[in-house]
């Protein structure tokens, strides 16, 4: 993992900062080491005051892996052609016994909890973290930190004003403490139509070049003389409608291949809505497994992003063996966090679907980076993928601004698709003939994409990816995002558009599923895979439009990536 002085510097004019220097430590007499979870200190805010300390909080300490190293080789040999391990992934128990932490590093955690008054102690299975239950004033004391509440856009929030530390004796065995703060969340990337699309790529001069809003203009148009007919735009689709224009062919369903979701919340409605889609588009019933991590939940304002979520993976899938919701209390980075392992430890699905994020300058200061990135290395050990959308606000991360669709706020990308072990989708606008076949792609404007500041590239982006040296590149892939090309949607048994990386994820997904099932499940993490395909016909190389500061250009880039799939050619080429 990287560290940026340039953020570290920004981030105290953007809405959070970490706050590590001059503050003084709440118990001196103890030596104390730092974790990866820094202080924040929330702009916009109004202090309230200490958090009171009565108040309950349940948090995670997240356990270092102790050979990073070693796991990383492992995880390079065992998707190398060639190499003895070469597709030899592992269970969930054998990474444990050889990569996981210890049992004495576990048992000294727990130990170190118990002598702090916690309760309810848990341990994962792959002892990444060990979670407990305690007070506001067991908190701070435990993790030398002070915990603070704030109103904060008519939220009542609380953060930690200092770093979370441990005693010296754990210092090479926890790398963070979660759940000091409910303030930073992440949001789904879900973007909804523009009454005016076209102008709407005009008034964004600067993020799309003449030769795309030309070609925009020419969409809309009649069909030209001679009965060729002219791309179709704006346009919505049903998942048979995207089956046809990424070119499915022949490529089997997903029908041996289990699928997960992460979601937050509230997801009855969201079953019900399945059925109602799978209904309206004659599509098979898929079976679902909700599987709730934590608290259950009572939000239900993500309804319509995991209706989508869950209707166009399935969809672009045809169908799948199981759809699993790994379903969290809440999109607070400490309670996906345990959705995620749990989507690990299970390593029920292949793959899974993240259509959310956050700006990765808050999953540093959390200190879910480290946690997250420790996950996704396990799941790409055991031979699962996660997808994760890009983000809508272009080559930015969005502080202050809180509308997607719209390429504003400070140069950032998001986080996670800026995990290396996670395949980071980007987002295009998609151009089909009147028979709904392939025409042309643009990259859609607002789509995530960039360089990370914080996340080393990883090896298979090296010599594809320019300046790869800089940090991972984002997106790795891309699919349709543009609202208005988007997806028909059935939310609370009505239909409705929508859009955004939110939507290209799933699909990125379902056409994960179909390979991973046309080939005996064997094919493991993704991201390697698609990179050795780099340049082929296994992918529509998106050479028009922008995405703010970063410009479509022949090979991979930073609004598309590597490009759209064509899901039959990919099929015949990929794994060999």
């Amino acid at each position: 993992m990287k560290r940026s002085a340039k953020w570290l510097a920004l981030l105290a004019g953007v809405g959070m900062a970490g706050a590590t220097v001059g503050l003084p430590t709440i118990h001196a007499e103890t030596e104390w080491t730092n974790t990866a979870t820094q202080a924040l200190q929330l702009n916009q805010a109004t202090l309230l005051g200490a958090l009171p300390d009565e108040t309950p909080l349940r948090i995670a300490v997240v356990l270092k892996l102790p050979n990073t190293a070693a796991l990383n080789q492992f995880i390079r040999d065992v998707n190398t052609p060639g190499s003895p391990s070469y597709g030899e992934y592992l269970t969930p128990d054998q990474f444990t016994a050889q990569f996981g932490p210890s049992q004495a590093s576990v048992d000294q955690v727990v130990s170190y909890l118990q002598s702090q008054g916690f309760t309810n102690i848990e341990v994962t299975p792959n002892h990444l973290f060990v979670t407990a239950q305690g007070t506001a004033g067991q908190v701070a004391k435990a993790f030398n930190t002070h915990l603070d509440q704030y109103l904060q856009q008519g939220r009542t929030v609380y953060a930690n004003s200092l770093p979370a530390h441990v005693p010296a004796a754990l210092a090479g065995i926890v790398g963070a403490v979660l759940g000091l703060n409910n303030a930073v969340q992440m949001r789904p990337f879900l973007a909804k139509p523009s009454a005016h699309p076209v102008a709407s790529a005009q008034t964004s001069v600067q993020r799309a070049t003449t030769t795309v809003n030309n070609l925009l203009q020419s969409a809309t148009s009649a069909p030209a003389a001679g009965g060729v007919s002219l791309p179709n735009y704006p346009a919505s689709y049903t998942p048979q409608g995207f089956q046809k224009a990424y070119d499915v062919g022949k490529t089997p369903t997903g029908w041996q291949t289990a699928i997960a979701i992460f979601t937050a919340g509230d997801v009855s409605q969201t079953l019900k809505d399945l059925r109602t889609e799978e209904t309206q588009n004659k599509l098979p019933q898929v079976r679902v497994s909700v599987v709730q991590c934590g608290i259950p939940g009572t939000d239900t304002s993500g309804v319509p992003e995991w209706d989508m979520d869950t209707q166009y993976s399935t969809g672009m899938a045809g169908t799948v063996s199981q759809l699993y919701l790994y379903n969290a209390t809440s999109l607070a980075d400490s309670d996906l966090a345990l959705a995620f392992n749990r989507f690990v430890t299970d390593r029920k699905a292949k793959a899974g679907s993240a259509s959310f994020g956050e700006g990765e300058w808050a999953a540093f200061l959390d200190g879910a980076m480290l946690a997250d990135d420790e996950i996704f290395a396990e799941a790409a050990a055991q031979g699962q993928t996660v997808f994760a959308s890009s983000g809508d606000t272009g080559g930015f991360s969005p502080v202050l601004v809180g509308t997607n669709g719209v390429p504003a706020g400070v140069p950032d990308v998001n986080y996670p698709a800026s995990s290396p072990y996670v395949v980071a989708v980007g987002g295009t606008t998609l151009l089909t003939n009147s028979d709904g076949t392939y025409n042309n792609e643009i990259a859609w404007l607002a789509g995530g994409g960039g360089p990370s500041e914080w996340e080393v590239a990883p090896y298979w982006q090296s010599g594809i990816v320019p300046g790869s040296a800089v940090g991972k590149g984002l997106p790795d892939i891309s699919m349709d995002a543009d609202p208005n090309s988007g997806a028909e949607v059935w939310v609370d048994g009505q239909m409705q558009v929508y859009g955004g990386t939110s939507l290209a994820s799933p699909l990125a997904l379902g056409v994960w599923a179909r390979l991973e099932t046309a080939h005996g499940n064997r094919l493991g993490f993704a991201a390697p895979l698609f990179y050795a395909k780099a340049g082929s016909s296994g992918f529509h190389d998106i050479i028009l439009g922008d995405n703010g500061p970063y410009p479509a250009t022949p090979g991979w880039d930073y609004a598309t990536g590597l490009g759209t799939i064509d899901v039959s050619q990919m099929n015949s080429i990929i794994g060999k």
